[in-house]
């Protein structure tokens, strides 16, 4: 697998890809794909939010935990789907949190995220690929040391970032991130099975931008414009 990621990305994490783990995560995919499994989401958008948001735009880390499983809603970034795909119960919880918060409606019937994306919110999964219907399949072959390093990378050579860690599996990775040079906000994960408990509330959104402004960043515009517009 030919590591198709932003220049910015590369340089910072040359060293990993030369490590042994991540060695053997490209070969247990290019082994998948020799099996004919069907992997979400496609070759060339695995590294979409590298690609989209490179290192030195970063402001804001909003993990997932792996990709969605179905066909045709991954797309490299969490929580985010592509134009055309109805978005899932939780990117729909995002968005009420959303207008809630800053009072700005969302959409109902398109969840593509590449707006905050291109404004340097970076949008990780902590496991980069699944296999179809098989959530969580790809979790144990190394994308979770690659993007514990990734955590890492971005809390050791970046300033006032803020890190929204919605769920048990995302506030697992707050031991990798310094506080004292970075704003962490923590929250149940958005899923309609814990929204209720502390997602819906929490106002991540607004204490994010007034963060970023404190600090003498562009706070987020987290309008989803209509791609039919």
């Amino acid at each position: 697998m030919d590591v198709k990621i932003h220049a910015s990305w590369k340089e910072v994490l040359k060293e990993e890809f030369s490590k042994p783990y991540f060695l053997q995560l490209v070969t247990f995919l290019k082994t998948e794909k020799v099996l004919g499994r069907i992997i979400y989401p496609p070759g060339p958008l695995i590294f979409n939010a590298f690609n989209t948001t490179p290192f030195n735009q970063v402001q804001v880390v909003i993990l997932g935990q792996d990709p969605y499983h179905g066909k045709g809603q991954a797309h490299g970034l969490s929580f985010s789907v592509p134009d055309g795909i109805k978005p899932p119960p939780s990117l729909v919880n995002i968005f009420k949190e959303i207008r809630s918060d800053l009072g700005v409606e969302m959409p109902a019937d398109y969840g593509n995220l590449t707006h905050w994306a291109s404004q340097g919110v970076f949008l990780l999964n902590a496991i980069l690929t699944v296999r179809n219907n098989e959530p969580a399949s790809h979790s144990k072959f190394g994308w979770g040391e690659f993007t514990d390093r990734v955590i890492e990378k971005i809390s050791d050579q970046t300033e006032h970032t803020v890190f929204l860690l919605w769920g048990r599996f995302a506030q697992d990775k707050q031991v990798l991130i310094d506080e004292t040079r970075h704003l962490v906000l923590k929250a149940a994960h958005p899923s309609p099975f814990s929204a209720a408990n502390g997602f819906f509330g929490c106002k991540h959104f607004s204490k994010t931008n007034q963060y970023l402004s404190n600090h003498g960043k562009m706070p987020i515009d987290w309008k989803i414009p209509n791609p039919q517009a």
